[in-house]
């Protein structure tokens, strides 16, 4: 565990903000994370906890110490004829999860292929799509606390979940440190083809009786042709949440724009798409020097080579301004500001 000092942060965020860190230290391993919660010349500063960097914008050099969680591992620990717990390291990357899932005929993630980031971030995002979101296959978080080093564990009623929402990211923000993310996934899949455009490409392929992994490859296809490779075009994703709003005021905007996209939610809800209003409001393809919205989906802001996170940041609130005067709806950014 070596502590090093000024170090630039540029390949640990998919953004590609080059800011520093006045401190910098990798764990692999509990053990070592409580012995580095133990050193005071690191408690002593603010804390950052990166991953994969995937959910991140970094606006300024962080003045504090980044803790890089590289803790690896994935193990079966249990099964039944049509349940498997799988207990898996936080440093582990999200779509080899993914990957190695399909490789043992485990169902549960297959619409989540693709998606950026750490295993560890999954939980304290509550990550989704097509249908699919973290909570439908978490069993428990294992966390260590930073005011003692105390090793926690986190139901999924623990966890609070809601739509890109946690307990981590409010109460817990900033003291516990997931290190463990176990999963119940099926043996017998219970494929969710509806949501999207994977039903489509599944017939696209002439796929008539798919598995995890058509549903798999058919999602990583969608994203591919609609979201940017980070390692192309640094993003951190949907930078903003589809917001939610009543269906009476839904019925209203649906009058005055017939095209609007909702999906009706229970309790007189809609979730709008957040894509589509930006989109409708000018942005999408815009760009200000090297931050921009993404040509192709206008949720996912892009730095075009130099950007800084002040500047993106900056592009994002024009943004939430633009679409709330044109629609009266306020969006929320997804992504995590530093």
């Amino acid at each position: 565990m070596n502590l090093e000092h000024n170090v630039s942060l540029l390949p640990f965020n998919t953004f590609g903000i080059d800011v520093n860190a006045d401190q910098f230290v990798r764990f692999e391993s509990v053990s070592e994370l409580q012995m580095l919660i133990a050193r005071e010349e690191i408690m002593q500063n603010p804390i950052l906890v990166l991953g994969g960097g995937s959910n991140i914008l970094l606006t300024a050099d962080f003045k504090g110490t980044v803790l890089k969680n590289e803790i690896k591992g994935i193990e079966s620990f249990f099964e039944d004829e049509e349940h498997v717990l799988v207990k898996v390291g936080a440093g582990e990357v999200w779509h080899e999860f993914v990957l190695h899932c399909l490789d043992h005929g485990w169902s549960g993630v297959e619409n989540l292929a693709l998606i950026p980031g750490s295993v560890g971030a999954s939980p304290m995002q509550n990550i989704g799509a097509y249908g699919v979101e973290i909570q439908q296959v978490f069993h428990e978080a294992n966390a260590v606390s930073l005011e003692d080093g105390k090793v926690h564990t986190f139901s999924r009623e623990d966890c609070q979940f809601g739509y890109r929402e946690s307990i981590f990211k409010h109460e817990l923000k900033g003291k516990m440190i997931i290190t463990h993310v176990v999963f119940l996934l099926r043996k017998k899949p219970e494929l969710k083809t509806t949501y999207g455009a994977i039903q489509e490409e599944l017939n696209r392929s002439g796929i008539t009786n798919p598995g995890i992994r058509d549903v798999a490859e058919a999602v990583m296809r969608i994203r591919k042709s609609k979201l940017p490779d980070p390692a192309m075009l640094g993003n951190a994703g949907s930078f903003f949440k589809n917001p939610e709003i009543d269906l009476k005021d839904f019925e209203v905007l649906k009058k005055a724009y017939p095209d609007m996209v909702g999906y009706e939610l229970p309790g007189f809800k809609v979730k709008l798409a957040a894509g589509w209003m930006i989109e409708k409001a000018g942005w999408k393809g815009v760009r200000y020097g090297d931050a921009g919205c993404h040509e192709k989906q206008a949720l996912v802001l892009v730095n075009h080579g130099k950007a800084t996170g002040s500047e993106i940041y900056q592009l994002s609130e024009e943004i939430i301004s633009s679409v709330h005067k044109k629609f009266g709806v306020l969006l929320h950014r997804e992504v995590n500001i530093y």
